[in-house]
């Protein structure tokens, strides 16, 4: 197995290139608004095949599709349910080697960068940037690249090219490791507990049945005004959480492990 050390000597020895994006978006742009479920069978009548996908900001989801006869990725958002935005991706974000098409729409991925992903588990993709757009910068591109990587899984900042690029990142490798992992609750061992990340965004009041229901008593509340705060308590999985409402919708929740009514 190679070690990161030897990971990094291989991809700094490979071919810089960057790979790019074939016009791939203009046969599916007319699907932007339409409903995710029911456009889906539009996309692979066209000749698209759906490769990876992630869950982004807000809820959003990026999935990139690959038509095999034009070899173009395509990068599709989607928002509250429907196609937010349909653009061209690199081949690499279709797991895909080879480029074609406008240099306009270059993602400018290092070959070494898309090896190192590919070792360590995934390299990062359009979406993942703030602006859902790849570096035009082959150095840039890697750098985040890097930082990517070395947020996702959670080893430390190491940014001796004091780069922004990979200070942005390691930022973006961060939110997708906390993403992918939503459905832990921080605890080891054996005992069950009770899931909650799921009621953000929902009412205070339909959230406090739910918890109800799982096993939660509400055992303070504090705050006034459009903010208030409840502290849950859980006997059966010693889960003590602190949800906030903010204008009657459930902002953020969390288990705060103590406090002196979860007892």
């Amino acid at each position: 197995m190679l070690s990161r050390a030897g990971v990094a000597v291989l991809a700094a020895g490979a071919v810089v290139a960057a790979p790019l994006a074939a016009k791939g978006a203009n046969d599916l742009r007319d699907l932007v608004g339409a409903r995710a479920g029911q456009a889906e069978a539009t996309v692979q009548d066209r000749g698209f095949t759906y490769i990876t996908g992630h869950e982004g900001k807000h809820g959003a989801k990026h999935s990139y599709w690959w038509h095999a006869r034009q070899k173009s990725c395509v990068h599709i958002k989607t928002s509250d349910g429907r196609y937010e935005s349909i653009t061209d991706a690199t081949n690499a974000d279709c797991h895909q080697s080879g480029g074609g098409g406008d240099a306009a729409a270059a993602a400018g991925v290092v070959a070494g960068a898309v090896l190192l992903g590919a070792l360590l588990g995934g390299n990062h993709k359009q979406g993942h940037h703030d602006n859902e757009s790849h570096y035009g910068n082959v150095n840039d591109e890697a750098h985040y690249e890097r930082g990517f990587q070395d947020g996702l899984h959670n080893v430390a900042y190491h940014n001796y090219d004091r780069s922004d690029a990979y200070s942005s990142g390691y930022q973006s490798g961060v939110e997708q490791r906390e993403r992918n992992t939503s459905h832990h609750h921080g605890r080891g061992g054996y005992a069950q507990v009770a899931q909650y990340n799921d009621l953000v965004g929902r009412s205070g009041e339909k959230a406090r049945e739910i918890l109800g229901d799982r096993g939660f008593t509400r055992v303070d509340r504090f705050g006034e005004g459009n903010t208030r705060y409840s502290i849950m308590w859980r006997a059966q999985s010693r889960q003590c959480l602190q949800m906030t409402v903010a204008d009657e919708r459930v902002y953020d929740i969390r288990d705060i492990g103590r406090h002196p009514a979860c007892r």
